[in-house]
């Protein structure tokens, strides 16, 4: 089940609201959402439901004996215990299948390739998990007492499909006390919906008619093409992501929980380095708290901790070299930067960084995109000029037929939208009426238009694929 299925919308949302609010007391909340998330995600998969609730108890113990042992050896061997199991779990479930393939290519044996439907959420509850017992550890968290409010932010049905990765410090406090105002769920809501938008109207249109030039012959493929392609793909998988995260923002805030921001704009972005600030930026927090400050920072062996980094992140993504040759393609760029190039960026108009910044970014996603590192070369070579013709008729009229949703999703990756709503707010701020007139009246017939607009897709759409439920 996903956030942008009908399913979803018209009766596990609608239901679930009901109960939980027309219950008052706070530990039947709390089983309500237990139950709920665990539903959630044995709705497509229920027999790997049990490595969720595996890893839920192994931490849960984990992090009590951290508690008791602290400052001894003792404490450290659990929090080891943590990182092994569950970076086990996941090799077991997520690579396995790549490593064995691997070897076998390599030694040129025939050893059986185990191959695993991959549980919904593995990527994000075992680094969540991992986090918790770490920062019990580090003394920047108590333990949790009771196995049920455990349970409670390891199963969350609002983040655990696609993130954010939410840190059990961050919401330590609403899972012993929260509550849901008027403002905060009216605001749970306009998120959820500005969510679901991005994903069906936005993501889905660009994925299908990016289908028109990914995966198709590229030696019939012209330039503008391959170009048009890409540029289609980075909206698709921008939307498809950041919207999904918006939803699980919203959804918290409806219950109660606030989930840090995950996504702030990135194709704004001048560098890199600042990209990966922007973009998935739990999972670069992640990264940067427990792995490369850890490992000396940009104190000592700066290069080595970067490439570490860099490699694990194109391996989360996915068990494939592609993936990792992503990766590393980041890490040259960030590096690079952090060296010499970011001095040079910043003496440039930043009309040119930014250029600078998209190429990277789109050439990235080809990387990103192709399992088959061939095709993937392949078509990096028409996009720089090795195809038959510039353009053709096929591109032309896709063109023309969408330059209006090309000129709306352009928008929509800038903060250009959000900045004129506010300035208006602000013009009218000596004026009460207006402004009552913005946020209760004018947001809410948006979000009215844009909700039936997105079930009036869904209904009519089959294609409504999640990009992220394969890592």
């Amino acid at each position: 089940m996903v956030f942008s299925s009908l399913v979803f919308l018209c009766i596990f949302l609608p239901v679930n609201l009901f109960l939980y609010f027309i219950i008052k007391n706070r530990t039947w909340r709390n089983w309500i959402l237990i139950l709920s998330s665990l539903f959630f995600y044995a709705w497509g998969e229920p027999v790997w439901i049990t490595a969720m609730i595996f890893s839920g108890v192994f931490d849960y113990f984990n992090g009590l004996m951290v508690e008791k042992y602290h400052g001894t050896k003792k404490a450290k061997f659990f929090v080891a215990l943590s990182i092994t199991g569950n970076l086990l779990l996941l090799g077991a479930f997520k690579y396995s299948g790549f490593f064995v393939e691997n070897i076998n290519a390599l030694l040129d044996i025939n050893l059986n390739v185990p191959r695993f439907s991959l549980p919904i959420g593995i990527s994000f509850y075992t680094f969540q998990t991992i986090s918790y017992v770490v920062d019990v550890y580090r003394g920047e968290v108590k333990a949790q007492r009771s196995p049920f409010k455990f349970m409670l932010f390891v199963s969350l049905f609002h983040q655990l499909v696609a993130g954010p990765i939410v840190r059990y410090s961050d919401i330590a406090a609403e899972i012993e006390h929260r509550e849901v105002t008027a403002t905060g769920f009216s605001e749970g809501v306009n998120r959820f919906i500005i969510g679901l938008g991005k994903k069906v109207l936005i993501a889905n249109t660009a994925g299908e008619l990016a289908l028109s030039f990914l995966g198709t012959d590229y030696e019939k493929l012209p330039v503008a093409g391959a170009w048009l392609g890409i540029l289609l793909y980075a909206f698709q998988i921008y939307f498809d992501f950041s919207g999904y995260s918006d939803m699980a923002i919203g959804l918290g805030r409806m219950y109660g929980f606030t989930y840090k921001e995950n996504f702030n704009y990135p194709y704004i972005s001048k560098s890199a380095t600042e990209f990966w600030r922007r973009w998935h930026i739990s999972l670069g927090s992640f990264f940067r708290d427990y792995l490369y400050i850890p490992l000396g920072g940009n104190r000592r062996n700066h290069a080595r901790n970067l490439l570490v980094v860099w490699f694990l992140t194109g391996l989360w993504h996915g068990a494939s070299w592609n993936f990792i040759i992503w990766g590393l393609y980041y890490f040259v760029f960030v590096f690079a930067e952090k060296l010499f190039l970011k001095k040079l960026l910043d003496r440039i108009p930043a009309f040119f960084s930014r250029i600078y910044l998209l190429l990277i970014v789109l050439v990235g996603w080809v990387f990103f995109y192709h399992i088959d590192m061939g095709e993937g070369l392949r078509f990096l070579g028409v996009m720089f000029g090795r195809a038959y013709a510039f353009t053709n008729s096929e591109v032309s009229i896709l063109f023309r037929g969408n330059a209006l949703f090309l000129v709306l999703a352009v928008i929509a990756s800038t903060p250009l939208a959000k900045r004129l709503f506010e300035a208006v707010k602000t013009y009218f701020l000596g004026n009460r009426a207006r402004v009552v007139f913005m946020d209760r009246v004018f947001k809410p017939v948006i979000n009215i238009f844009i909700l039936v607009l997105s079930l009036a897709f869904l209904v009519g759409q089959s294609y409504n694929p999640f990009l992220y439920f394969r890592f």
